[in-house]
């Protein structure tokens, strides 16, 4: 789920600059575009001002540099407002040639009024892009789902972006803004030098800041305009496995109230925004006769409450298609029960309404949990605004539900206990969540408005690969052998995933070519099999066995046998020149065991084991050992996630725990001739 499309325009499609040459491609546009002529016209003096400004030395992986930035949002009512944007960049390195490509999304709401680009090269006249000069497009394809959405972009391609050289653009937009809310995002992965944010009222109107991973600024105030200004901010260098841009970035968070009071689109904190959506979603899960019915006979052969919700939340699972349709206030607000019931498809919004509406049918109260799949996005001193790009259920399960099954629940003070479930993700059973929701923030939505929760993590047994092989040396190093790995949680629905579409059974042994093949340097598979690939209630595995020639290293008369057989845990994340700025994230709790035992070859015995390791370190631990049971190198390993995020000031830990882990795997036992021979 980490990487599938968002349901909600909480997930706004966003100028990407350093991926819009992607997304063109990606749409077979950027050829076109490369063709169009460029022709002369002189750059607007707000852009030549900016040729003269002295630039700080940048390190070699500095791709460009926002040298000005001006955004003013002259908001005339409640349901209109005008945004003005002109940036101006200086290309340092030809990687930062994308940031040629401007791309400026809209949808029904909002028109474009026009989008103009300039290139001031190092030598030459000024360039100048039109509108005209270039296209408009719908949103590409969304692999792994269907999309129906009102979101366009207009698009230019401003030529010469070249070292040396300087671009920049200005664009307007007017706009019925659906909540009266604007976010000022200054940060990104390029050094800004000069950024400025205005925010023009009408008379009487009042606004309110918040600010995200930055020193807040104060504006300067004229009338019932306020200007924010920032200078110099460092460009966020990307890193594996760190918290989404969104969750790290300097932002800050406008919300502005006419005269006459709040509105109800307008919030300033996590209670008033859980009543906007409530409003939304009001009267959107009630009932119809069809789905009375369909519940009667779902649950005619279930003998417990959970059996009943079970076969609930199975059928949305896997009978209710996956399809946004998301069109104007679509996008926000999820379409009736009855409707998604009767076309049989919906995106997380509408599923969630329908299991909601079905659940009722049960005495089953639920109520819709906003939530990031990227965890980071939002924190618990995250300010109220929409960066939400999913959404599931909260069950308040019955007093006399009592499943120990049931594990992703919380006691909460107002609801009592309530179960978390996502009826999107097909391939996580009832009663628990998938790694990218747990220790996750999300807004519980309620009649008395919202409420943001942490929610549970789950232990790392629910989220495990237990692997064991029985397997048999030659006097040659050949290993030949059989293994058997169970697997459950994110770890299972992983492989269901890949595996949903595959028809051929040669296929569905990829996942086992892969993991031999990056722990040996060659094999054989002699026989494989898939079990419960679409029990998703019970464990995934696979079954195979296999032969690996020269698998044991000759030295003379010894032989090396690494009893770390398949499966590696280390990591090289963190073995960079830089130090660590942002925590690392993993993707949820986990507890992998592996279990390797070897027949000695004839004519050999054991010289040298490599010694146990036991490292804890805290957020996660690894212990493995190798002994000797008779005839048979026994190899026994578990490595256990217990922290989801490692601050980036225990990254040195984290380093050495995934450099002790890696000298584990490298380990070696030493086989001699035998002294009986």
């Amino acid at each position: 789920m980490k990487n599938r499309w968002c349901c909600s325009r909480g997930c706004p499609v966003r100028r990407t600059k350093q991926l819009a040459a992607k997304w063109l491609a990606a749409m077979g546009l950027i050829s076109g575009m490369l063709a169009l002529p460029a022709r002369a016209g002189d750059a607007p003096q707000w852009m030549r001002a900016r040729v003269t400004t002295p630039l700080p030395r940048y390190d070699d992986k500095t791709n460009a540099v926002l040298l000005y930035s001006e955004t003013t949002v002259n908001v005339q009512s409640a349901d209109k407002l005008k945004r003005t944007v002109r940036e101006v960049y200086k290309i340092l390195r030809p990687a930062g040639r994308g940031y040629g490509y401007v791309v400026v999304p809209f949808n029904s709401h909002q028109k474009v009024n026009y989008l103009h680009g300039w290139c001031i090269p190092a030598q030459g006249k000024d360039f100048e892009i039109k509108d005209k000069d270039g296209v408009e497009a719908a949103l590409p394809n969304v692999e792994g789902s269907e999309l129906i959405s009102d979101v366009k972009a207009k698009i230019i391609h401003i030529p010469a972006a070249e070292p040396g050289n300087i671009i920049g653009y200005e664009y307007e937009i007017d706009e019925q803004p659906m909540v009266l809310q604007e976010t000022w995002r200054f940060q990104e992965t390029a050094p800004v030098r000069e950024s400025h944010y205005t925010l023009q009222l009408p008379a009487g109107w009042e606004y309110r800041t918040a600010w995200l991973n930055f020193p807040e600024t104060k504006p300067a105030t004229i009338s019932n305009q306020s200007q924010w200004a920032v200078s110099e901010v460092k460009g966020l260098r990307l890193e594996d496995e760190m918290p989404p841009l969104s969750g790290v970035a300097g932002q800050m968070v406008v919300s502005f109230f006419p005269a006459s009071g709040a509105t109800i689109n307008g919030f300033s904190n996590w209670q008033q925004m859980g009543s906007w959506y409530e409003s939304l979603t009001r009267g959107r899960s009630d009932s119809s006769p069809e789905i009375k019915q369909k519940v009667i006979e779902l649950t005619a052969g279930a003998s417990s409450p959970t059996d009943k919700m079970k076969a609930i939340a199975t059928f949305v699972q896997h009978d209710i298609r996956y399809v946004a349709i998301e069109l104007g206030i679509g996008g926000w607000q999820p379409h009736p029960a009855p409707e998604v019931f009767t076309h049989r498809y919906g995106d997380c919004k509408d599923k969630a309404t329908l299991m909601s509406a079905m659940l009722h049918e049960l005495g089953v109260e639920s109520y819709y949990v906003s939530i990031n799949t990227e965890r980071g996005a939002v924190t618990s001193a995250t300010p109220a605004h929409l960066g939400f790009n999913h959404v599931i259920l909260a069950i308040k399960l019955p007093e006399s539900v009592t499943d120990s099954a049931l594990i992703a629940t919380l006691q909460d003070a107002k609801l009592g206990k309530i179960l978390f479930f996502d009826p999107t993700n097909e391939f996580t059973p009832f009663g628990q969540i998938g790694g990218y929701l747990q220790s996750n923030y999300g807004l519980l939505v309620s009649p008395q408005g919202g409420e943001l929760l942490e929610l549970p993590k789950q232990a790392g047994t629910t989220n495990s690969i237990v692997r064991s092989g029985k397997l048999a040396l030659d006097p040659s190093g050949k290993l030949t052998g059989s293994v058997s790995e169970l697997r459950m949680g994110d770890r299972a629905a992983g492989e269901r995933r890949a595996l949903r579409n595959v028809a051929k059974n040669d296929d569905r042994i990829k996942p086992i070519e892969s993991l031999l093949g990056a722990s040996l340097s060659s094999f054989r598979i002699t026989k494989a099999t898939v079990m419960n690939l679409t029990r998703t209630d019970q464990p995934f595995g696979f079954d195979y066995t296999f032969e690996a020639d020269n698998y044991a290293k000759s030295a003379g008369s010894l032989l090396l046998v690494r009893p770390r057989v398949l499966g590696s845990k280390a990591r090289a994340t963190l073995e960079t020149k830089e130090p660590r700025v942002f925590p690392v994230e993993f993707e949820g709790p986990a507890r992998d065991t592996d279990n390797f035992e070897i027949a000695l070859p004839t004519g050999y015995e054991v010289d040298e084991l490599p010694p146990p390791v036991d490292a804890d370190y805290g957020f996660a631990s690894y212990h493995a050992k190798t002994e000797v049971k008779g005839n048979v190198i026994a190899y026994q390993r578990t490595f256990e996630v217990k922290e989801l995020s490692v601050p980036a000031a225990k990254a040195d830990e984290l380093k050495r725990f995934y450099r002790i882990i890696a000298n584990d795997e490298r380990n070696t036992v030493v086989l001699k001739p035998s002294a009986k021979q």
